[in-house]
């Protein structure tokens, strides 16, 4: 009872809750502040409740959050006084690098009504990192003809910090040679080159010692300095020259490892070793480039063998060097500008900013179920986005900005229908080809217990091979029922009983998941099919339930082996066929019939001859079973001949039966006329005998054709009490042959199954065989004729 209330208070007050949050307008403003870096933990940076005019004595009771895309946060907001203030130290080279603005976005969320506010905290640089340089010492050699005005490409001085705080001028110390000379590259950076004014006298001065100095332009300004030892040399007076001064190259992002990026070509005026070139990075070049990109010395070829990403950095500027093998050695300078060019390899990231996971099912449409986020890193159309929902749920999103988005509802949600739904958002971008992302928003309906359990289908069809072990699990049974808590809780029986004893002796259901086990070992020459009911019942109060039908199908196993009906075995095992020695070739001997109590490939039989005593004397059909001469009888044959007949059937694993067959040979009818007369007399037994057998076998056959009618008008009527299930049965009566046995009935009448036309077989029917002797001595061999059935008849 304490259950219930709690569960309809809690209705309730979701239902309160979706209401307000649809007669509130929901909106979305923008505030900024901006800050300096490294301020200390807790600095405040400004009061947002009072900026966006938040009553704040209610911001505890409206859920007033900080809420951010991030996952490292920076800020942190007081919900009882709506400030916000710094989380952590925050170094702005770390957030922004070398980017010219850097902003920390954040979003506030309050609820009842549901609102959310987007604003940014702008981080300001400030002067805290003095310009440095790679080396604190340069090294460089310069032959004494170089002539004035050669430049000389100096490392440039790194400093982490933007604007007026990085580096803005370098200086050199004083001296009467070399002068500094200054570039602005395109990306702002200063580039220093060592300008000679004054010609150099290795005799009057071999070495320089020189100290530069980078300056960056904040208040109070830093510098850093690096020491420049300068040797003069002599010889080698012609530089290397490269083919172009800059070489432009375009390079898809996400090239393989090995990429042919460009190839630089230098060459140098002079002769032998002194014209050998080898490039190299210069001094500007930084470790973190070289290891995106390698350059082979001796070709001059540049490929990639890092990741290159455009999201990390769009344009690459190589300073390289080609260097001769002269004494001293001479430099010739080139620029290598590498422009990344974006493809399509970040998805669209979805962002749940906000969800109600359950809705009352009277919830009027346009409830707001969700707030979401769609971004891409993506640039230009690559980092377009479109994102939906699927048409068949009553849902839609709705855009509230170029990336906010708002889940409402559509239509009215029906509990009964529908208990739950799983609304899949798909975002794509504009990119070729696109690419997307999806995200599950789960959203569950609350109701009443009112849905029975539910069989995913009315009746079943359970294959069970014969002889199986008791206790086997031969099927599961599942009902479903949409309820929640006990009420969904299903337990499985069975009912009725089948041939006068209760279904628990045949089957037994496992009452909490629904398997079902064989409780006897079933024989398919016993029993071929049953059928039982299982019911499923839920736990509510009054108790709900629905019944499925099982159809248990007995599948035969080759358990049977052949039993040899014809020729009968006189004694033991064996059986006297009299042969008359004047038979020829081909001549038919006898007859082997044999019976399976299996069916289908179990039943179908082969037979060989296994020993004989003369083997090649007679032969046997492999099929029909027909012992025929395979030449003629000759005098010297023995009167005597033994033949072993094996009968197998074509099942896994086959089973087989023997039967020793003697021939006895006759000569000259006339001289053994007391032994012909006693042949007659068996003989004519013999076909009274099968006189017998034929009609025992034909009231047989007509006994059972009687049944399966008799059968197939029930199943007829079982069918049209349901007419849900869709199958279609027709009794046929194939024509009558024009005798009994002779001839085969042509298959005319058809069945039609599941909406296809399939030929009905004929019934069992049988051929005569004769013979050739004497019309008093025939010998009826009665061949069973079962044709194969289409799949699904046997």
């Amino acid at each position: 009872m304490a259950e219930s209330s709690f569960t309809t208070a809690l209705k309730y007050k979701v239902f309160d809750l979706i209401l307000l949050l649809l007669l509130s307008d929901l909106a979305f403003g923008k505030i900024r502040y901006s800050i300096r870096e490294e301020m200390e933990p807790g600095a405040f940076v400004g009061n947002v409740a009072e900026d966006l005019g938040l009553n704040v004595r209610r911001l505890s009771g409206r859920q007033f959050r900080l809420a951010s895309a991030d996952k490292r946060q920076y800020l942190k907001v007081n919900i009882e006084t709506g400030a916000l203030f710094t989380k952590e130290r925050i170094d702005r080279e770390k957030l922004c690098g070398q980017m010219s603005v850097c902003v920390l976005p954040f979003e506030i969320v309050v609820e009842q009504p549901l609102e959310m506010f987007r604003g940014e905290v702008e981080i300001v640089d400030i002067n805290d990192n003095a310009p440095s340089f790679l080396e604190s010492t340069i090294l460089s050699q310069m032959a004494e003809s170089i002539t004035t005005g050669s430049r000389f490409p100096l490392e440039s001085a790194l400093d982490p910090d933007v604007g007026m705080n990085t580096v803005m001028t370098y200086s050199l110390s004083p001296n009467a040679h070399f002068s500094l000379q200054m570039e602005t590259s395109e990306d702002g950076a200063k580039i220093v080159d060592l300008l000679l004014e004054k010609p150099l006298d290795r005799e009057r001065q071999s070495s320089f010692q020189l100290v530069l100095t980078a300056t960056d332009g904040g208040t109070p300004p830093r510098s850093g300095t690096a020491r420049i030892l300068i040797t003069v040399l002599d010889s080698n007076d012609n530089a290397p020259v490269f083919d172009l001064k800059v070489y432009k190259v375009d390079l898809v992002e996400n090239s393989p490892r090995g990429t042919l990026v460009a190839t630089v070509h230098a060459t140098d005026a002079d002769e032998g070793s002194n014209a050998e070139v080898t490039y190299t990075f210069g001094n500007r070049v930084s470790q973190s480039v070289q290891e995106l990109f390698s350059l082979d010395p001796r070709t001059g070829e540049i490929r990639i063998q890092g990741a290159i990403d455009y999201e990390e950095d769009d344009t690459y500027s190589l300073e390289l060097q080609a260097l001769d093998n002269g004494s001293p050695v001479i430099s010739g300078h080139c620029k290598v500008v590498i422009r990344v060019i974006d493809v399509n390899d970040n998805a669209p990231e979805i962002l749940l900013t906000s969800v109600v996971s359950m809705v009352p099912e009277s919830a009027p449409v346009g409830t707001v179920t969700a707030l979401i986020s769609i971004i891409d890193r993506d640039s230009g159309t690559n980092g377009q986005v479109h994102c939906k929902v699927p048409m068949n749920v009553p849902f839609k999103l709705q855009i509230s900005s170029s990336t906010h988005y708002k889940l409402i509802t559509t239509a009215p949600l029906d509990r009964e229908a529908t208990p739950g739904y799983n609304v899949s958002i798909l975002a794509w971008d504009s990119g070729r080809p696109p690419s997307s992302s999806n995200k599950t928003v789960q959203i569950s309906v609350l109701d009443e217990n009112d849905n029975a359990p539910m069989f995913e289908r009315r009746t079943y069809t359970v294959y069970v091979t014969e002889n199986n072990f008791l206790g086997t699990s031969i099927f599961t049974v599942t009902a479903s029922d949409p309820d929640l808590d006990q009420n969904s809780n299903v337990f499985y029986s069975s009912k009725e009983t089948f041939r006068d004893s209760p279904v628990a002796t045949y089957l037994k259901v496992n009452s909490m998941n629904g398997t079902i086990y064989a409780q006897r070992s079933f024989d398919y020459e016993q029993l071929k099919s049953f059928q039982v009911q299982v019911q499923a019942r839920d736990a509510g109060v009054p108790p709900l339930s629905s019944s499925a039908t099982i159809n248990v199908i007995i599948l035969d196993q080759n358990d049977n082996a052949p039993i040899i009906v014809s020729p009968s075995a006189q004694s033991g095992s064996e059986a006297e066929v009299i042969v008359p020695q004047s038979a020829s070739q081909g001549y038919l001997v006898t007859k082997i019939i044999a019976t399976d109590a299996d069916s289908g490939q179990n039943a179908r039989l082969f037979y060989q001859a296994v020993k004989a005593t003369v083997p090649s004397l007679f032969s046997v059909g492999l099929n029909t079973g027909e012992i025929r001469t395979t030449r003629a009888i000759l005098e010297h044959d023995a009167s005597t001949q033994s033949l072993v007949i094996m009968v197998r059937d074509n099942g896994q694993p086959t089973l087989s039966s023997t039967l020793t067959i003697v021939l006895l040979l006759f000569g000259n009818i006339t001289e053994r006329s007391s032994d012909q007369s006693n042949l007659v007399r068996e003989t004519e037994q013999h076909s009274q005998l099968n006189l017998y057998l034929i009609i025992t076998l034909g009231s047989t056959s007509f006994l059972f054709l009687v049944i399966i009618i008799f059968l197939f008008g029930i199943k007829c009527k079982q069918d049209r009490r349901f007419p849900q299930d869709n199958s279609t049965i027709c009794c046929c009566k194939p024509e009558d042959s024009i005798d009994g046995f002779s001839q085969r009935p042509e298959p005319k009448a058809s069945t039609n199954y599941c909406g296809q036309t399939l030929p009905v077989s004929d019934t069992y029917h049988y051929t005569v065989c004769l013979s050739p002797e004497s019309s008093k001595s025939d010998f009826l061999f009665l061949k069973p004729c079962n044709p194969t059935l289409p799949q699904g008849y046997r």
